[in-house]
Parts: C-alpha cells; sequence; structure tokens
C-alpha cells in the first residue's frame, strides 16, 4: 500500500491529542509572550505533512500480520526533518503528531539547522523475533522511503527502537537508492557504518548537565545531593550513572517493574549491570520496592522524570518535594502542572532542553557522516555541553526578563526563532 497523506482539512483527530493540545496550549501562551506574528502563529499550529503507511510483515509461522506505520513532518524552516521513530503498541497518529511537534521546537531552541518530525509503529517490539523485527523495520522504511532522506528527513531512535533498527533502515533505504551506502538518511547507527561515538549516552549527559546548571541556579552542587530518577532505559540509567559519578546520592530509581528506594543511596552500577543481564530490575533485592508514584513525591533535591509523558499532572502536583525538576523524557509535565509548580518555586528545566542531548549529538552524527569525518569521544562530550548549555543560559535569561515559568520562556524562544526564519523566508506560493 502506497503512503496516503492526511490532507483532508476537516480530518482533525490527529491534532486531538492529549500530549499535541498541551504542547499546543504552551505555544499559544509563550505566542503571546513575545507577540508573534498571527500568520506564523497559525502556520505553527499544525503539522505540514502527516503519512500514514500500512505494513504488512510475514511473521515466522508464516502467517501476514499489517501494522499501521506513521510519519509527522512537521515544520522545516530551519532544515531538514528531524526526529525518532518508535516501536510501540500506543503509538497512533495524535501522539505523533505532538512528538513532531515537540521536536520542531526542541530544535529551535537548541539552535539546530535541523527541522522536526516523528514516526512511529503501532506494534509491541516485545512479541516480535529479531527476525520479524527486521522484516518490520524494512517494510516500514520502504514504504515511507520516498519521504525521507540525508537531506530531506533524518530519523533516529525512540522507545522500542535502537542502533540495530537504525541499521536496517539505513540498509534499506540505501539498497532502494542504488545499493551503496547512506548513512546520513539515519542517526544512532552503530558506530561501524557511520554511526557517532558518545551517540548512545548523550541524552543522559545533556540531562546531568542541565541539572547541574540548574541546581547552580537554586545554590546547589550536585555532590551530595539528593536525586531520584523514574525510568531506567537508555536517558535514565546514564543519567542516573553519570550523576551517581558525581558524587550524586541516587535514593531511587525506577522501571517498569515499579521504583527501587535506598534513602542513604544507590549503587548505580551494581543496578545498570543487574538490569543489563536481567533485562530490567525485576528481583534487585538491595532497595526497598515503592511504586512509580511514590518515586515522584520523595523529598529530594532533583527529580529526573526518564520515562513516558503525563507523569505530573494537576493531581499530584502539589505533593511534589523536589526543589528541581529536569525533564529527561518529552511531556514529562503537563501545562497546568508546571503553573502549579512554578508557583511554588520548584524549578523546571523543561524536556526541549534538558532531554536535547540525543538530537545534538544526533546533529553531530549528520555532520560527521555528511563530511565522512568523525570526533573524538571526548570532543563530541564537549561540543554537547556548549551547546546545550547555551541554549539553557539563553532561556533562562529571557525567563527572568520576562518573570515567566521555564517551559513558557524555552518556547518563547523557540518560537522566536523559528518566526524570524520563517519572515525571512516568506509564504511559497504567495
Amino acid at each position: 500500500m502506497a503512503p496516503q497523506e492526511n490532507l483532508n482539512p476537516h480530518s482533525e483527530a490527529h491534532l486531538n491529542g492529549p500530549l499535541f493540545q498541551n504542547a499546543l496550549l504552551t505555544f499559544k501562551e509563550a505566542a503571546k509572550i513575545v507577540n508573534c506574528d498571527p500568520n506564523i502563529v497559525e502556520r505553527l499550529e499544525r503539522p505540514r505533512r502527516c503519512i500514514t503507511v500500512s505494513v504488512p510483515v510475514r511473521m515466522d509461522d508464516q502467517s501476514v500480520k499489517v501494522f499501521t506505520g506513521y510519519r509527522v513532518q512537521y515544520n522545516a524552516t530551519l532544515g531538514p526533518y528531524k526526529g525518532g521513530i518508535r516501536f510501540h503498541q500506543n503509538v497512533d497518529l495524535p501522539e505523533v503528531v505532538g512528538l513532531a511537534a515537540l521536536m520542531t521546537f526542541k530544535n529551535s531552541v537548541l539552535g539546530l539547522p535541523l527541522g522536526g518530525a516523528k514516526g512511529g509503529v503501532c506494534v509491541d517490539p516485545t512479541k516480535l523475533s529479531r527476525a520479524e523485527k527486521q522484516s518490520l523495520t524494512r517494510r516500514y522504511t520502504s514504504e515511507i522511503a520516498h519521504f525521507i532522506g540525508p537531506t530531506k528527513d533524518i530519523p533516529a531512535p525512540d522507545v522500542g527502537t535502537d542502533a540495530q533498527t537504525m541499521a536496517w533502515f539505513m540498509d534499506t533505504y540505501s539498497q532502494e537508492q542504488g545499493g551503496y551506502a547512506q548513512p546520513g538518511v539515519v542517526t544512532g547507527k552503530p558506530v561501524e557504518i557511520g554511526g557517532s561515538l558518545g551517540r548512545n549516552h548523550a541524552t543522559g549527559l545533556g540531562v546531568i548537565y542541565i541539572c547541574e546548571r540548574a541546581m547552580e541556579q537554586k545554590g546547589m552542587k550536585m555532590s551530595g545531593s539528593r536525586v531520584a530518577v523514574q525510568g531506567f532505559g537508555n536517558v535514565g540509567s546514564f543519567a542516573a550513572k553519570f550523576a551517581y559519578d558525581r558524587g550524586a546520592r541516587i535514593i531511587a530509581v525506577s522501571d517498569v517493574t515499579g521504583g527501587y528506594f535506598n534513602g542513604d543511596g544507590l549503587n548505580v552500577n551494581d543496578m545498570v549491570e543487574y538490569a543489563k543481564i536481567n533485562k530490567s530490575l525485576k528481583g534487585y533485592t538491595k532497595a526497598e520496592l515503592i511504586t512509580n508514584e511514590q518515586l515522584l513525591e520523595l523529598d529530594c533535591d532533583a527529580l529526573l522524570p526518564c520515562a513516558l509523558e503525563g507523569q505530573i499532572d494537576t493531581h499530584n502536583a502539589e505533593r511534589i518535594k523536589a526543589k528541581v525538576i529536569v525533564e529527561g523524557a518529552n511531556g514529562p509535565i503537563t501545562n497546568a502542572a508546571t503553573k502549579i509548580l512554578h508557583q511554588r518555586g520548584v524549578f523546571i528545566a523543561p524536556d526541549v532542553i534538558a532531554n536535547g542531548g540525543g538530537v545534538i549529538v544526533s546533529y553531530f552524527e549528520w555532520v560527521q557522516d555528511i563530511m565522512s569525518f568523525f570526533w573524538d569521544e571526548s570532543d563530541i562530550d564537549n561540543k554537547l555541553k556548549t551547546v546545550i548549555l547555551k541554549a539553557f543560559d539563553t532561556v533562562c535569561h529571557f525567563q527572568a526578563e520576562k518573570k515567566v515559568d521555564m517551559r513558557s520562556a524555552a518556547m518563547a524562544v523557540s518560537i522566536q526563532r523559528l518566526e524570524k526564519a520563517m519572515l525571512l523566508r516568506g509564504l511559497y506560493p504567495r
């Protein structure tokens, strides 16, 4: 089945997802703060293109199952579309629209020459064999291949996908383009085929760079601080490890099996090894079992929500005791909860900056692929720190000047850059 673009102006269901509506609320508020041109507001309130594809896969038992895949290209004013691909059973078009919008604003506020996009397939990847996952990836790639490319749209890994998925993605695209390697079509690849050093830990490291700077804003230091981390996947585990290495006391972490607490501090290295061997923290005995909800409400200096969206809302915002929250996940705090926490004096480092390490190093990977010249890991980590802290400091300056919350400030800075570029480029056709 050929890709179908959802161009029906009367079909608005894809714009009604909670993640997108939450982002849109923040966007509209920030647009008023900077007095954004109403024509630009109108254009930025909806995605440029939504692609829905059927993804038939021959399963190991020889039956054929048809999955649904999506790619949403939100805005490409600043550069090629950029955003991850997730394989998850809850993926739907409204969610992907919301994630693509966030990528647009994230890349803008970070100062990257990239637009925003997102993709996904509605599937539970844990129920697929390696062969089935490879077939799914290759067919999905083939279905959206017309819309992607090193100078058009550059996907990356997300929930349920990894470096191996990107290797299959790159190979499929390369084969269909003539058989020669085109590493620039995706980022997050294995280093051996054009991936970048430092990419695997980039998001988690970026979270800690931001956490350190945010704690400075509150007169605190990372060393000796009490930190709770929700989520122990790629982002959460690396964030916990980098904080632990800097002397923080990690009092709690969690994964899908629940929360693990020790007021005296957990041995993060031990937990990372345990999770690597056992595929989760289930059965880990060197900590007290708590719920994810309890973890969010712990008395701590810094809370790092690195799981899924919507974890802190109006129902639990008043019970949050952290002094600093650094959003490792996309949209873990709702707009309404942000207002409550800001009024209570909680410092929030918003997701569009805080978890930007991944896309920053993805950008570095893309640049290296285009140049066919690769950098040392220490160079990448240092460049990451420079880019992410520059963006954070810019937003902090705006926040202090306008007396607004950090989420509104980050969105406002993002909008200003997009607005200027869109006005300079004009509208095609007139």
